[in-house]
């Protein structure tokens, strides 16, 4: 197995095919929910996938209410949104194809995201102030302040992109050693079978820590630093 043309397949084509298909799972799973939402009585209590999405729009919205104060509880559908695609994405690998974070433009077009909200609040807020950050402490600093704007983004890009990225190495060398082996320890068998007799014994476990666990800890990570990173930008008698 050829690791390097096998990356860079994945970054040409594979990543954006996947990083379609979460999305259109997001879409078809909105629309459902929004067509039982609607039929549904608002005096039963919610069952099923209703309940879960009740939950879920809960709990965003009090994370968000918890880091950014009253005012900015609505966020959490923003984050819920994230949220849930970052997830997806991460876990997409179970199925065999490539994950949508494993192509460099998808981690990038999430951080950029948020890198475009931060500056969107700090103009907001700060209106003509926002352009004095660059110009202090004193004028010269501006292409020290111009380049250290883009931290942030930069940040949240190659966290996401180089956790996925070396998840995907790790399971592609470990699938190619236990390939090598059932082939060694059993070389009388059929080729079909000798090449992944072994992997679903041993692989399993790792793809728990870096699909899932991973998944689950980068998505967390992500949200999180979304939230702080609006909320430095946002005046503190707003976060109240």
């Amino acid at each position: 197995m050829d690791i390097v043309a096998q990356l860079k397949s994945t970054e040409l084509a594979g990543g954006v095919f996947t990083s379609m298909i979460v999305m259109l799972i997001m879409i078809i799973l909105a629309i459902y929910i929004g067509i039982r939402a609607h039929f549904h009585d608002p005096l039963k209590k919610p069952k099923g996938i209703l309940l879960i999405a009740e939950m879920g729009v809960t709990f965003f919205e009090d994370f968000a209410e918890g880091l950014l104060g009253k005012r900015f509880r609505i966020f959490g559908g923003y984050l819920m949104a994230i949220g849930v695609y970052l997830f997806l994405a991460f876990i997409f690998g179970l199925t065999g194809l490539p994950s949508p974070m494993t192509t460099l433009s998808v981690p990038l077009s999430l951080g950029l995201s948020t890198f475009i909200l931060i500056h969107a609040t700090a103009a907001k807020y700060n209106k003509i102030r926002y352009f004095k950050r660059y110009v202090e402490p004193l004028p010269f600093f501006l292409p020290v302040n111009l380049i250290s704007m883009w931290a942030p983004l930069l940040s949240l890009t190659l966290r996401l992109f180089g956790n996925a990225l070396s998840g995907f190495v790790i399971m592609n060398i470990v699938y190619y050693a236990l390939q090598n082996l059932s082939a060694m320890v059993f070389a009388a068998i059929e080729a079909p079978l000798n090449e992944v007799f072994i992997a679903p014994f041993i692989a399993w476990i790792l793809h728990l820590y870096f699909d899932l666990f991973s998944g689950f800890i980068q998505t967390t990570v992500f949200l999180s630093l979304t939230t702080i990173y609006v909320g430095q930008e946002t005046p503190d008698e707003l976060l109240d």
